[in-house]
């Protein structure tokens, strides 16, 4: 049965300590380009997710996170990503997104460190650019109005299993939903991203209560299932993550409480572990080039 049979494993490595720093360490490097072009082009950012989470409650890294994420304005970011094409160091990195790479299939932009490789397990047949990155996910416009709100939450959703499916195709945990991606793989990843970019430049032509990024679902769906105040984004202040100054919503208490409630609270032991499951990972690399890079 190929991809859709019963037995799904793929080799993993193992993500060690000192693995997982190796890997943050690359995470930041990405990170202080961005902030460095940004600071020199007056552009506003912030650290989200895990990364504004661990910048809060530890200083830097949650100990056992394995990635970095970063939310732009559409204003910002498409400010950000023109500049990109003179400005950032594209001997070390890569800004990727559907624009400047035809195999990309992920509805967020990710800022790519070249000359390393990694590859997620599962992931091992997609053919886009390879290396660590950090995720960018841009802020748009959610339209008010309940029932409107409630179309645009459905269109976003299926625009991300469009976009997901030639990997839901193999890692989706049952056979009818590996078939159904399958069948959904059919779509053009084109066709989605020309939808979202669509929505987004509709409900961008004017102010609205919220914002949200399109394509990834926040953690917390009961709070933010539609968005985020779009207040949140107004202001910005810094918070220290490893030693350094990055920007941050300024009020990210706010921000953190609606994403995760009372985020200064440890999950469980067995939870404090990498989430990603990886099936090769090397760190930054003389060689410009890895086999099936783009």
């Amino acid at each position: 049965m190929g991809s859709l049979g019963k037995e799904r494993q793929f080799a993993e490595i193992e993500i060690t300590p000192s693995v997982l720093r190796e890997l943050q360490l690359i995470q930041l490097e990405c990170l202080t380009e961005l902030d460095r072009v940004c600071r020199e082009n007056n552009i506003n950012y912030s650290l989200d997710g895990g990364t504004l989470l661990g910048s809060v409650r530890h200083g830097g890294f949650i100990p056992w996170d394995d990635d970095i994420d970063i939310i732009m304005l559409r204003e910002d970011y498409e400010k950000f990503f023109n500049i990109c094409k003179t400005e950032l160091d594209t001997d070390r990195f890569f800004l990727q997104e559907h624009r400047t790479d035809p195999y990309y299939n992920v509805g967020y932009s990710r800022l790519r460190r070249n000359n390393t490789l990694y590859r997620r397990a599962g992931h091992e047949h997609m053919k886009y650019h390879n290396g660590v990155f950090i995720d960018i996910f841009v802020l748009d416009n959610v339209p008010d109005g309940k029932i409107v709100r409630k179309l645009h939450r459905f269109s976003c959703f299926c625009i991300r299993k469009i976009l997901w499916s030639k990997t839901g195709r193999k890692l989706a945990p049952t056979f009818l939903s590996r078939v159904w991606f399958s069948i959904v793989s059919l779509v053009p990843m084109n066709f989605a991203f020309r939808c979202n970019d669509r929505i987004a430049k509709s409900c961008n032509k004017k102010k609205t209560e919220l914002v949200r990024h399109n394509t990834h679902p926040y953690p917390n769906p009961k709070v933010c299932g539609y968005g985020i105040p779009a207040e949140l984004a107004d202001e910005f202040t810094e918070l220290e993550f490893e030693g350094r100054k990055f920007m941050a919503v300024k009020e990210y208490d706010r921000y953190l409480t609606m994403l995760y409630g009372d985020y200064m609270k440890l999950p469980p032991k067995e939870k404090q572990k990498p989430s990603v499951h990886l099936s090769e990972f090397k760190g930054i690399r003389e060689e410009t080039k890895v086999e099936g890079d783009t």
